[in-house]
């Protein structure tokens, strides 16, 4: 299972090149049956100008941690992945450090995926709590 999770993992990472994720530093660090958790450092390049995590970037963390994750659910030589719609509540700021992203499946329809999204803190305190709905076109 660990040279698996590796292979996804580096797979991920690697799909980050030249993109936002690479621009905000996101690292996906862990995988599971129904979950994607990726890492990004707070740094001033990601604060509002009062000095703490934008809720834009907190956002664009979870968009990638959860579109990722369906992509990895997906047979994606069939299908390729949109986001339709999220939602966040942001209950807690944070200045340094990292903020985790786990993403859990709620419903993998055939079409339509949801995902619950936690952003913590590296103690595991809720930063921001988000809903990613995606939907799987097809590529034909």
């Amino acid at each position: 299972m660990n040279e698996y999770k590796e292979k996804i993992l580096k797979i991920c990472n690697e799909s980050n090149k030249a993109t936002l994720m690479e621009t905000l530093n996101i690292e996906y660090i862990d995988v599971g049956e129904n979950y994607l958790v990726a890492k990004m450092p707070v740094t001033p390049k990601v604060h509002q100008p009062d000095g703490v995590l934008h809720g834009g970037a907190t956002v664009a963390l979870a968009e990638s941690v959860g579109s990722m994750a369906s992509h990895i659910f997906l047979d994606t030589k069939e299908f390729f992945v949109r986001g339709l719609e999220i939602s966040a509540n942001h209950v807690k700021s944070i200045r340094e450090g990292d903020v985790y992203a786990r993403a859990e499946v709620v419903h993998k329809g055939r079409t339509t995926q949801i995902w619950d999204i936690k952003v913590t803190d590296k103690n595991g305190n809720l930063i921001s709590i988000c809903k990613l709905t995606t939907i799987a076109l097809s590529k034909k």
